[in-house]
């Protein structure tokens, strides 16, 4: 003989329904971000941008580019030469974290390589607007 223990949500009340726990809706990742913006924004100073002055981002400098196939790619040795697609006196691409940033052309400082910034591109896709 196997006794069966009372189910707790049970009603001995026909009618009655167990109440089921309420649940929070999960913040939204769009919250989220507004949230920290907004910290960020008071941390500023209320929109300046002095607390972002200090953050450190990535420029590359994109010379050219081309596609080679596999095989070309491993009779690549030293002394190789990889030419590229962009011609002699054309500007370099900027890129600052992954965005197209500024176009320049490139410079000798001494011992060492620059761009000169000759257009800043507004909307970070390479072009003027």
């Amino acid at each position: 003989m196997t006794t069966e223990s009372p189910d707790p949500s049970a009603s001995n009340d026909a009618g009655a329904v167990a109440a089921a726990p309420q649940a929070t809706p999960p913040q939204a990742p769009a919250a989220d971000a507004n949230a920290q913006a907004a910290a960020l924004a008071g941390m500023a100073g209320g929109g300046s941008l002095e607390a972002l002055y200090d953050l450190t981002l990535p420029v590359s400098i994109e010379l050219g580019r081309t596609r080679m196939t596999v095989q070309e790619v491993l009779a690549l040795g030293r002394g190789s030469v990889v030419q590229l697609e962009r011609l002699v006196g054309e500007p370099v691409d900027v890129f600052v974290a992954d965005r197209h940033f500024a176009a320049g052309e490139v410079v000798v400082m001494g011992e060492q390589f620059g761009v000169r910034i000759t257009r800043i591109f507004k909307s970070g896709k390479g072009d003027d607007s």
